[in-house]
């Protein structure tokens, strides 16, 4: 496996409705690398943002969809998606404060 770096395990910040309704009880969810761990998530995100602390990680694997395209027949991409809590003292994430 390769030697993964803290600023590649997050992938990008997931924005729907529900995700945005979360940050009430300070939960922030991205798409993360498939191969990185909780372990590995939490380092992320308290070296990326100044200021934060997380309590827990909850992870889910989603699998690729089914998809065709004339005859031929293929999958997307598999994905992982992280929820991060943060605790109660925390700082909120920046990049979330303008949405």
């Amino acid at each position: 496996m390769a030697d993964i770096k803290y600023y590649d395990v997050i992938l990008r910040p997931v924005i729907t409705e529900k995700s945005m309704n979360m940050q009430a009880d300070k939960k922030y969810t991205f798409y993360v690398v498939p191969s990185a761990n909780k372990v590995m998530i939490k380092e992320a995100v308290e070296k990326m943002f100044e200021g934060v602390k997380v309590e827990k990680v909850y992870t889910m694997n989603l699998t690729g969809k089914k998809r065709r395209r004339g005859y031929v027949e293929g999958m997307t991409a598999k994905r992982k998606k992280a929820i991060v809590k943060l605790t109660e003292d925390s700082k909120d994430i920046e990049i979330f404060a303008g949405l």
